[in-house]
């Protein structure tokens, strides 16, 4: 590219990224717009300064296509390139909108399969009171009997209105049980587990476990298809045993943590620990480019109505937020496991139609796979999962497959043994999620 142009392009880029972060502090020290009563429009003022800083963009881009091997330049992708997201088993859009909503099933050599959810008339309406639901029972306090009953009460509902149409057309398309599926959700089905809907239906006798979404299908998500198909690009190292970093700072509101990290300094691998003074944002980003796996077992933040803040909190205080992992862009990521909390969560306060989120942004800076929580993880829960995730992840029945691409099914066994064995309360099993290849 034209050095000229490219330092043109990254300039606006940067004008544009801090407008978005900042606008709050940008309004401040700025002032606003005068409305037609004469009275101070300070969102007006940033809008104006948003849509010329695109215009410009645009002007750019053209600009920058004219240039011989560049005619593609940020031009959408192709339908082909989009069903590629869908080449390991079917991802699963759940489109949520007002004038229409749908499920639509992405195949990678044949069309999508269009699900015309049940009472469509008021999937809308029935989806926005779920999440409505969840989220104002989740005041009442993690651990609350009111808290289990909405949870239980949403996955039941979860189920009669996405799981079981979806769990229908898997079988009409002859994907069978025990298959990985990704979902691609939307909107307000972003901060809904789709992972664990149900119960399905209970195995064997009376009395006996019951089943669910999880149990039948290895679910993961991914934010969009782009993400999905960019974790999955070739990559030459990955059969070789990964090496670890551990970040996990100590702290004494978890010290079950410990227990944790005590179970992964032993596995069979390469383990740089990062659990002390040693443990801050410079010192960790700069070590992740060069580990393909990564383990934080510290606390996640959320920053109400500010996304780009959330964070995870390092020695003393000390903050490696979303924006900075974003920025990153890390060559050797493969794998993180984010043990903490509210890394995989989207609340009220959150971008409208966006899962943005600690566990979204680590795979956008180029980590293949991420485990993440979709609110308050039990501190005594993260030993449990850890021993067993990585004895399924480093064990020799996957010889021949990249160790990333094991994640999935080794969470999914990990948190079916921590449900069978210690008997959680349903939101600590349905907490973990799966993003990515």
């Amino acid at each position: 590219m034209d050095p000229l142009l490219a330092g043109k392009f990254a300039a606006l880029n940067a004008a544009l990224e801090a407008l978005t972060t900042s606008v709050p502090s940008m309004v401040e020290s700025n002032g606003g717009d005068v409305n037609g009563n004469g009275e101070i429009d300070p969102l007006g003022c940033v809008v104006v300064k948003q849509r010329k800083l695109l215009d410009e963009r645009k002007g750019l881009i053209t600009q920058i296509r004219l240039l011989p091997g560049l005619e593609k330049f940020l031009v959408g992708p192709s339908f082909d390139t989009l069903r590629s997201a869908a080449a390991h088993g079917p991802v699963i859009i759940v489109n949520h909108c007002k004038w229409r909503s749908d499920i639509i099933v992405l195949h990678h050599n044949s069309p999508p399969s269009l699900i015309h959810p049940p009472d469509s008339d008021n999937f809308y309406a029935r989806a926005e009171q779920l999440k409505d639901k969840l989220l104002a029972a989740r005041k009442k306090g993690l651990g609350s009997t009111e808290y289990d009953q909405a949870l239980t009460s949403v996955l039941e509902e979860l189920y009669d209105l996405v799981g079981q149409p979806v769990i229908q057309k898997l079988h009409d398309l002859n994907v069978p049980e025990q298959s990985r599926i990704w979902w691609c959700p939307t909107s307000v089905f972003c901060s809904l587990p789709l992972h664990a809907m149900g119960p399905v239906r209970s195995e064997g006798s009376e009395g006996s476990l019951e089943l669910y979404f999880s149990d039948l299908y290895i679910s993961s998500y991914t934010p969009t298809l782009s993400a999905l198909i960019e974790s999955r690009k070739h990559n030459s190292h990955s059969l070789e045993k990964p090496s670890i970093l551990l970040v996990a700072p100590p702290d004494k509101s978890i010290p079950r943590a410990l227990d944790e990290i005590h179970h992964i300094r032993r596995l069979k691998t390469t383990v740089t620990r990062f659990i002390s003074k040693n443990a801050t944002p410079p010192v960790v980003i700069g070590h992740l480019q060069n580990h393909r796996f990564a383990h934080f077992a510290c606390h996640g933040i959320l920053e109400a109505g500010k996304p780009f803040d959330a964070s995870f909190k390092l020695h003393q205080g000390q903050r490696l937020t979303l924006l900075e992992i974003i920025r990153s862009q890390l060559p050797s990521a493969e794998f993180a496991f984010l043990s903490a909390c509210h890394t995989a969560e989207v609340t009220e306060e959150s971008i409208a139609d966006e899962g943005l989120h600690l566990s979204a942004a680590v795979q956008y800076s180029r980590f293949r796979s991420v485990v993440g929580t979709m609110w308050a993880m039990a501190d005594i829960d993260g030993e449990v999962l850890a021993k067993h995730f990585y004895a399924s992840v480093f064990s020799e029945k996957w010889e021949g497959v990249p160790y990333y691409e094991r994640t999935a099914e080794a969470l999914r066994d990990a948190v079916q043994v921590l449900r069978r064995r210690k008997k959680p309360t349903t939101e600590r099993w349905v907490n973990f999620v799966h993003y990515g290849a």
